[in-house]
């Protein structure tokens, strides 16, 4: 099976000027964890849950959540994305994905095609390939 079968096609994205304040809103109401960030159509680099937590440490400094919101809008996710992002192709067996996501400590991978993000696929896409291999109703 290739990563092309169980990606998700249709991804949410951050342009790398985007304010923080909007990947906190995307993922809090999409219930996402992983954000590809571009520049143009050229994947730039990722935004996770983890660094949205790292960068609001405004919170945990005693702010609240106004003057928290406030100070992520100063911030751009280019500020906080992580550039260096270990990426996939849609013809890349699913096995190889999971091992480089398990060896990586990593829940997802961009899906890029001539240097255009074409997908992603997550541990959870993962998952849910296995229940439908086992017959399981989803």
């Amino acid at each position: 099976m290739k990563v092309r079968d169980i990606m998700v096609k249709e991804v949410a994205t951050l342009d790398i000027n985007d304010e923080l304040s909007l990947a906190n809103d995307i993922m809090r109401l999409g219930r996402i964890r992983h954000l590809p960030v571009v520049e143009g159509t050229r994947l730039a680099g990722i935004v996770s849950e983890r660094d949205l937590f790292r960068s609001s440490l405004a919170h945990a400094l005693g702010y609240g959540s106004k003057d928290t919101r406030d100070l992520m809008k100063t911030m751009r996710i280019k500020d906080i994305m992580v550039p260096a992002v270990i990426t996939v192709s849609p013809e890349t067996a699913v096995c190889t994905a999971v091992r480089l996501m398990l060896d990586h400590k990593i829940g997802c991978l961009p899906v890029v095609e001539d240097d255009r993000l074409v997908g992603l696929i997550t541990e959870t896409d993962v998952l849910v390939q296995y229940l439908k291999d086992c017959g399981a109703d989803i």
